[in-house]
């Protein structure tokens, strides 16, 4: 584990979840596609050439040949989108075949007909899209919300899963940091809306900055061109209408699921796990704490534990080579041990 503090999180958070973060628009290294399921629709995110709606293993290698293909699933986190992923998904797409998800309400995916925003109802809404694509069992890969979605998936669908990797998941803390509030106060009914008046006059540009500086280690990490993209979905997702009630709603479905005892208990669902676990936690997270890093890796059974001291709440933007390093290493099961692993800052 690392030694490194948190960093002071006494200041408030001017929106306290990344609203889609830096990260391409679909183009040439992406294709975008819909998937309309009974009452759900969802848009999927893929690295261009990845056999998205493919059924079997008809996929083809390097050199032509037909070869069998594992398939990830990536589930963001909230408030976030399937661009969370755009810097990790190409960096393992010659050992996997990635797609990621939009959960209903968020990116491009148009909210739940039944406005349940549950975490239950996220894991529902990755179960029936596996179930649906006949993809599994896939190395499921979720943040933050997504992580506690992709616990659930894991704990009541073992079929569907190879592998689970958790970046920050948000598990239950009995201390939550400081700069958690702002997300459980926008569980209160009447908050959200509130937050939109009082904030009514900001620009894309502020908020988009602090929402930066709540959720990355270091901001100044982010490129001018990611920024401007991050800018311009922030703008595009404000215009929704249906925006902050989305955020209401799964705001309150997460701080209900932390409330939850018995077998749907998220740490209780989390020791039923029987996939290899690889957990990713950042020294500089102001929404969940690195403190809670070895409490996962022991309910996780056989879990590999990776920290990085200078990342924040999003290592998969923040330092996704060292994050694709460990979950290469996941796959290639190079121990039967439990290892724990700090990577110093760096994009090495």
């Amino acid at each position: 584990m690392s030694s490194t503090e948190s960093p002071d999180t006494g200041s408030a958070a001017a929106l306290p979840v990344p609203p889609a973060g830096p990260g391409p628009q679909a183009g040439p290294a992406e294709t975008v596609r819909t998937v309309t399921l009974p009452r759900l629709t969802l848009t999927v995110r893929a690295p261009a050439g990845t056999p998205s709606g493919q059924d079997g293993d008809g996929e083809y290698g390097d050199a032509g040949s037909r070869r069998p293909r594992e398939r990830a699933l990536y589930v963001h986190g909230l408030g976030g989108s399937s661009r969370n992923w755009s810097a990790l998904m190409p960096l393992l797409a010659d050992r996997v075949d990635g797609e990621a998800l939009d959960l209903p309400g968020f990116g491009a995916s148009p909210p739940p007909e039944d406005g349940n925003h549950s975490v239950s109802a996220q894991a529902r809404a990755v179960i029936r899209y596996l179930d649906a694509s006949g993809h599994g069992p896939v190395h499921l890969i979720g943040n933050s919300l997504g992580g506690a979605a992709s616990t659930r998936v894991a704990a009541v669908r073992p079929d569907l899963v190879r592998t689970l990797t958790l970046i920050s998941p948000a598990l239950p803390e009995l201390r939550p940091q400081l700069a958690a509030v702002p997300t459980a106060l926008l569980a209160v009914p009447g908050v959200a809306r509130l937050f939109s008046r009082l904030t009514h006059d900001w620009t894309p540009e502020r908020r988009t900055r602090e929402v930066l500086a709540l959720c990355y280690g270091d901001p100044a990490q982010v490129t001018p061109e990611g920024f401007d993209s991050a800018v311009d979905e922030f703008a595009r997702r404000l215009e929704l209408p249906y925006f902050w009630e989305v955020m209401e709603r799964s705001a309150r479905g997460l701080v209900n699921a932390y409330t939850l005892g018995g077998q749907h208990n998220l740490w209780r669902q989390a020791e039923r796990v029987l996939a290899p676990t690889l957990l990713v936690y950042g020294g500089r997270d102001r929404l969940v704490s690195h403190r809670m890093a070895r409490r996962a890796a022991a309910a996780f059974r056989g879990s590999r534990l990776l920290t990085l001291p200078e990342a924040g709440h999003v290592a998969m933007m923040e330092y996704p080579e060292a994050v694709a390093r460990a979950f290469r290493e996941l796959l290639d099961g190079a121990t039967t041990e439990p290892t724990e692993i700090t990577v110093d800052a760096g994009r090495s």
